[in-house]
């Protein structure tokens, strides 16, 4: 089955790199409007942003190969419809929003359950393996993609690039089609995480009282009573009571996600510094091709520079597994803050050598850190809160790029480009490098795997290794 996932993702991931190009070539062959671009290219970030959470909470309820493969299977219609459309001329801005929006709304419900599928199908070991042949191949299709989309474009028109991304799509599908893993457990809060459907959970929660009796509402304690009566009572509510339970379970759940991740605050400044990390790279890709193209050589060197980083990340992913790691947190921290790096030779700025060395750097540090991160949290949240953990995750980090890219030039406009950059990088080393101080140096010699502990753990990466 780890064969099967792993074809799965690099399907996945070498179709979702084709998507940007593929759009931004179709409307441009519509249109000249850089405005009607940005709206088809936001059509699909736009639903992801606001359905994350809603992913994150199906994730933890639904078995999470079916979660992955619906989303692949919606995407792939999307793009198949795409390529319909373009095939036969029609270059309807608004088609093409829409379809984006969709496949937009199934990233946010497949993303956040591929932590999940990982850990339901790779044994704890072989997990940082896998996370960095899953992050090397999604480094590579970055690259590859767009040289095939425009190949693709020029010879045959977009829509046969929109066809090929449907079919990659459909072989994902296919090949997480024969994933099996093992039952969807229920999403469980803190006081029902013992719960069992012989009404036992008012013996061991700490109030004393279940969810189930809660949400019924008449305050008493469940504890003689078995499942049979549990479901007669439920079968009595009516259809308003029963959609009000529904929305009060899944606010519980998102509650319950919430607190895993407040219990952790490792996490939350980990995730801050990351979300610094991706503003800071908005910040860098909206003004270093400006500044390279005008006074550094031109498109030609911006060029070398992009590529410097391709390969650094290739080659960071590639030796996380391979590395002597005995504080994980601290090396993918020290990573992240490596983004100083290209932000101080964009300030001064230097050769162009010297950017690129830089941003080779900066990308080799991000590229160790993308699969020690995918194990460290596999490892450290509760298997039946990931979606939800990794979904508050995602959200933050794909908010904060764009956010980066649409305030760069303003902000440029009101400090100049070298006052931008000096602040931007010293933001990100900070942000990063901060965030170790919030981890304990030595693993609690006390606990226990996560499967039997709801509660946060010192975050280590394997069974003996401090984290920090």
């Amino acid at each position: 089955m780890m064969s099967r996932l792993l074809i799965g993702r690099c399907l996945s991931a070498l179709a979702t790199a084709l998507i940007p190009t593929t759009l931004t070539l179709a409307v441009l062959r519509a249109t000249d409007d850089a405005g009607a671009l940005g709206i088809v290219l936001a059509s699909e970030l736009v639903p992801m942003l606001l359905l994350l959470p809603v992913g994150g909470v199906l994730a933890d309820r639904l078995r999470p190969e079916r979660v992955a493969l619906f989303a692949d299977l919606v995407r792939g219609v999307s793009q198949a419809a795409i390529a319909v459309e373009l095939i036969l001329g029609l270059y309807r801005l608004v088609d093409l929003a829409l379809l984006s929006a969709i496949a937009g709304a199934a990233i946010a419900f497949g993303s956040p359950a591929v932590p999940r599928l990982v850990v339901a199908v790779v044994p704890g070991p072989a997990r940082l393996r896998m996370n960095a042949r899953i992050g090397m191949v999604t480094s590579l299709s970055s690259v590859a993609a767009p040289a095939i989309a425009g190949t693709v474009t020029v010879a045959a028109g977009p829509g046969w690039a929109a066809g090929l991304t449907a079919v990659l799509f459909a072989g994902s599908a296919l090949t997480l089609s024969g994933i099996r893993t093992s039952t969807a457990r229920p999403v469980e809060g803190y006081q029902g995480a013992e719960e069992g459907a012989e009404g036992q959970s008012a013996e061991k929660s700490p109030r004393g009282q279940s969810v189930a009796a809660r949400g019924a509402g008449g305050g008493e304690s469940l504890r003689g009573q078995g499942a049979a009566g549990v479901a007669a009572n439920r079968g009595l509510e009516s259809p308003e009571a029963k959609e009000r339970g529904t929305f009060s379970a899944f606010g519980r759940d998102l509650g319950h996600g919430w607190r895993e991740i407040r219990q952790r605050p490792w996490f939350l400044a980990c995730v801050f510094g990351h979300g610094v990390w991706h503003f800071v790279a908005g910040l860098f890709l909206t003004l270093a091709p400006v500044t390279v193209v005008q006074d550094l050589g031109g498109e030609t060197s911006w060029m070398v520079i992009v590529q410097s980083g391709t390969v650094g990340m290739v080659l960071g992913v590639f030796a996380a597994p391979r590395l002597p790691i005995r504080r994980p947190l601290a090396l993918m921290q020290v990573g992240a803050a490596a983004y100083l790096l290209p932000m101080v030779a964009l300030a001064i700025p230097g050769p162009v050598t010297v950017l690129a060395g830089a941003y080779f750097l900066a990308m080799f540090g991000l590229g160790v850190l993308i699969p020690l991160w995918e194990t460290v949290v596999a490892e450290e949240i509760p298997e039946r809160a990931l979606g939800r953990v990794r979904s508050f995750d995602t959200l933050i980090s794909f908010a904060s790029r764009p956010f980066g890219l649409a305030v760069a030039a303003p902000l440029a406009g009101l400090t100049g480009v070298t006052a931008l950059a000096v602040a931007g990088g010293v933001l990100v080393a900070a942000a990063n490098l901060l965030a170790i101080a919030w981890s304990p140096t030595t693993p609690d010699p006390n606990a226990r795997r996560r499967d039997n502990v709801d509660g946060p753990r010192s975050p280590r990466l394997g069974r003996k290794r401090p984290i920090a």
